[in-house]
């Protein structure tokens, strides 16, 4: 490897490790993420349009049984009423009912699944506490806003009878539970997470390159593992490139891997293993190892230390 490229390396080493600048996804993977996005928050919008819809509408259908009798005038509101009709839930209004519960939930699942995958293509940052909360649970959060107050208002409705209001009602918790239980992210990606691999990749190979398989979760530090020997054709591109493919993360196997690559391992790997795992675990506090290597002239890039900020 070039003197030139080396300085190159190093300057993303450098970025990469929080001084200048940290990991950012691909135009192709921000571009995805924002599409996909987009498409979640229609999908929400009409969920809860349907949700109002059924309040403001369907819920406020009644049909009075008993209307042949005469008229009567109420003492009360001095309006004439028909003596012995009594209102009920309409049984088309139940029906109808029930399929806006089954179209919103599937129109909050589905928002919930694509807002998921646009986090992982583009995250954003644990030291944002509110944002990060926010952008990831934001499914949870959008569906417990589409059911809620439905649900409530199906429990006091009173024009149902019992057997609707059981049924109508034990159906709505049932898909508000699902589709809260399926927009929570409980293992949401963050920057600090992408950077801390992307160092790693940098700092153990000199470059940030790695090989994947169409069909895997990680991604990996060279082409010769056993991991990647399936017959799949096998991707090669940065970390970036790699989370644009669907990779969450680099294997935690990199030791052993570059043993089977024939490239040197530093002596600490061990606890740089550790330390990523506690990273891709959401402990994003955890102070990544610099790798330790036996011989110096086997480090593959040489990356300073960042001088304090005075």
């Amino acid at each position: 490897m070039n003197d030139s490229k080396n300085g190159d390396v190093a300057n993303s080493a450098s970025d990469a490790e929080g001084t200048g600048n940290d990991w950012v996804p691909t135009a192709t993977a921000k571009k995805k993420a924002t599409t996909f996005r987009w498409i979640a928050v229609l999908l929400w919008v009409i969920a809860i349009a349907l949700e109002v819809v059924a309040i403001f509408w369907l819920l406020r259908q009644r049909e009075f049984v008993g209307e042949d009798g005469k008229l009567v005038r109420n003492p009360e509101s001095g309006l004439l009423e028909t003596e012995n009709a009594t209102a009920q839930f309409p049984q088309w209004a139940f029906i109808t009912l029930l399929v806006f519960l089954v179209v919103i939930a599937i129109l909050a699942i589905t928002g919930s699944v694509l807002w998921k995958k646009a986090n992982r293509l583009d995250p954003a940052r644990r030291s944002e506490t509110v944002r990060f909360f926010v952008q990831n649970q934001l499914g949870a959060i959008i569906a417990i806003i589409a059911f809620l107050p439905l649900v409530i208002l199906i429990f006091l409705n009173k024009d149902m009878d019992k057997g609707q209001k059981t049924t109508a009602g034990i159906i709505g918790i049932v898909l508000a539970a699902a589709a809260v239980a399926l927009g929570i992210d409980y293992n949401p990606a963050s920057v600090e997470q992408y950077t801390a691999d992307q160092s790693t990749v940098i700092q153990l190979l000199g470059e940030d390159q790695v090989v994947w398989v169409d069909g895997g979760s990680v991604y990996h530090v060279c082409e010769e593992v056993s991991d990647i020997q399936t017959g799949s054709d096998k991707r090669v591109g940065t970390t970036a490139e790699a989370i644009e493919a669907g990779k969450s993360r680099l294997t935690l196997k990199f030791a052993s891997e570059m043993r089977a690559c024939g490239l040197a391992i530093p002596a600490n790997a061990s606890e740089i293993e550790d330390a990523l795992r506690d990273i891709q675990a959401g402990n994003t506090d955890t102070r990544l190892p610099a790798p330790e290597w036996a011989d110096p002239a086997d480090a593959p890039i040489k990356v300073e230390d960042a001088v304090p900020a005075t």
